[in-house]
């Protein structure tokens, strides 16, 4: 297989071949035991491959490169088929965020839970559609991250890669779901401390998306303690910027661009270093802006209620301190990235989706 660069992204078309190579094998296993269990596995595989633009491999397997991977070593396959193995990861996390953020949609397509529920009623079941879909989208989402394991144990990587690797996927594993935790409770007690909100950034976000990939892609290759630092340091400043964007594209988005309605972190109530820093600034210089706040988030915002709610957080200079603190933790990750020993294609690459994905624009 050959794994060709493309602007500042690895081609993700090898990585969807390898995700459509596996779910050949898994929907075969599948049919064993059903029509139903094999659709299950096609709403998976269309929910994987329908969006999204494969960062998370794409960062393990510039990893794998610039601690001393060879794209054309015959090994390069498997490496390509454990680094998809994060698609699987986010696929899990996505699902599972949508059930308990209640959300519609997601990539423009109604989220799993939304879309059993009309298959329970387009079938008559019996009992409360609702429930159906939760509890069919939880069966989904887990077995995700089942296959995700699946995948990687079986890419057929060196047996000395093999047992350097699983170290990194278990830490990986353990601290999305740590971060997932202090979300829900950050948001259930109304925490409002931004250094709460940057924690949940670090180990919701910044450790499955960029830090953890880059040393997963670091052990195959046996790469130093000194790259893998390096790695790690660059991945969660960058990780962190990604989520804290994302909590603005969250309140300012186009819907037609980010593919959830504008406004729903808010009506979710959820506890973003965005909401913190403006509640925090209000508090001291504009209290009846801090009331609303407070009154509003975590409720049906109209659409009257949400331009105040944008006008507060502009106001109060939150926007203006994000983006600052954005800026500052590119500049920060692009200056450790500079001074690694990361191999220069890799390191040219990384500088560019460090840029790409804390600019974005979805």
């Amino acid at each position: 297989m050959t794994i060709s660069y493309l602007g500042a992204t690895v081609d993700t078309a090898a990585v969807d071949t390898a995700i459509k190579a596996f779910f050949a094998e898994r929907r075969a296993e599948a049919e064993v035991f059903g029509p139903d269990c094999a659709a299950m596995t096609d709403e998976l595989e269309r929910f994987i491959l329908r969006g999204g633009k494969r960062l998370r491999p794409t960062f393990a397997w510039l990893g794998w490169i610039g601690a001393g991977g060879d794209p054309e070593d015959p090994v390069a396959t498997a490496v390509l088929s454990a680094c998809a193995g994060f698609e699987l990861l986010h696929a899990a996390g996505l699902i599972h965020d949508d059930i308990i953020d209640a959300s519609l949609t997601r990539r423009g397509h109604p989220a799993a839970h939304v879309t059993y529920a009309e298959r329970h009623r387009a079938r008559r079941f019996s009992g409360d559609p609702h429930t159906f879909g939760t509890s069919i989208a939880i069966l989904i989402g887990d077995l995700a991250l089942i296959w995700a394991d699946v995948l990687i144990q079986g890419a057929g990587l060196p047996a000395d890669a093999h047992a350097r690797v699983m170290p990194v996927w278990s830490a990986v594993r353990s601290e999305v779901t740590y971060g997932q935790l202090l979300d829900l409770i950050n948001q259930a007690s109304d925490d409002e401390d931004i250094e709460a909100a940057l924690l949940v950034n670090r180990y919701k976000t910044a450790s499955y998306t960029v830090e953890r990939p880059l040393h997963f892609g670091a052990a195959i290759a046996g790469g130093s303690p000194d790259i893998v630092a390096a790695y790690r340091a660059f991945g969660a400043d960058i990780g962190v910027a990604f989520q804290l964007r994302d909590d603005m594209l969250g309140v300012f988005g186009d819907p037609v661009v980010t593919g959830k309605p504008s406004g729903d972190d808010l009506r979710e109530g959820k506890r973003t270093a965005l909401l913190a820093t403006a509640l925090k600034r209000a508090d001291l210089e504009d209290p009846d802006s801090a009331r609303f706040l407070r009154a509003k988030v975590g409720t049906d915002l109209t659409d009257d209620d949400l331009a105040r709610v944008r006008a507060i957080l502009v106001d109060t200079g939150a926007v203006e301190q994000i983006e600052a603190q954005i800026a500052q933790r590119a500049e920060r990750a692009l200056s450790v990235m500079e001074a690694s020993s990361t191999a220069g294609p890799a390191k040219q690459q990384l500088a560019e989706m460090a840029i790409k994905a804390t600019q974005r624009i979805q």
